[in-house]
């Protein structure tokens, strides 16, 4: 466990965690309890919106990409409820410059997938300009590459022509990175 006081959380440790990967979710939801907060979930735009609107939060994990939509929707919201809401953003690795806009419109820090509790945590309750520090093990950047590939290939599919046009990658090349175990 990361070393945090849980008394920096607060009176309100109100967490609302949106995100349509249930397993996911889920560990999160278990983890973040365990920190001291009071974890809510969502799995689509709309009820991340409706929690937003009828009990909004003070701090809050919304997924980028969700079945239904756009998660900047539920940080807009978020932000026109409960303009203190602490508000950290999951993305891809293909969306960062989406995330960059998320800070924009009020998010509070934004985190590549998959996160752990402990970076949450920390990006959660960060104060001023100083950043949160760095993860204990980042991914490599051979393991982000790869994911940045499953992502494209699902999101096509599972068609290994149009992944390796989309990539800019040829075929075969393709074709034997995706025949490979994940690096670590």
């Amino acid at each position: 466990m990361s070393e945090f006081d849980p008394a920096e959380l607060g009176a309100d440790r109100s967490l609302l965690l949106v995100d349509d990967d249930e397993p996911f979710v889920k560990r999160l939801a278990k983890a973040m309890e365990k920190r001291g907060f009071q974890p809510e979930t969502a799995d689509s735009v709309a009820m991340g919106k409706a929690i937003a609107q009828s009990r909004p939060p003070a701090y809050a994990v919304v997924d980028l990409r969700l079945e239904d939509g756009n998660g900047l929707d539920v940080v807009e919201a978020l932000r026109e409820r409960r303009p203190d809401c602490r508000i950290v953003v999951l993305t891809g690795y293909g969306a960062i410059a989406t995330a960059v806009a998320a800070v924009k419109i009020g998010a509070t820090d934004y985190l590549s997938k998959p996160a752990d509790a402990n970076d949450v945590t920390n990006a959660l309750l960060s104060r001023g300009e100083s950043l949160p520090p760095p993860p204990e093990n980042p991914m490599s950047a051979d393991r982000v590459r790869w994911e940045h590939i499953q992502r494209v290939y699902e999101q096509c599919d599972r068609n290994v022509s149009e992944t390796a046009r989309r990539l800019n990658m040829h075929r075969r090349t393709l074709q034997r990175i995706l025949a490979k175990r994940s690096p670590r």
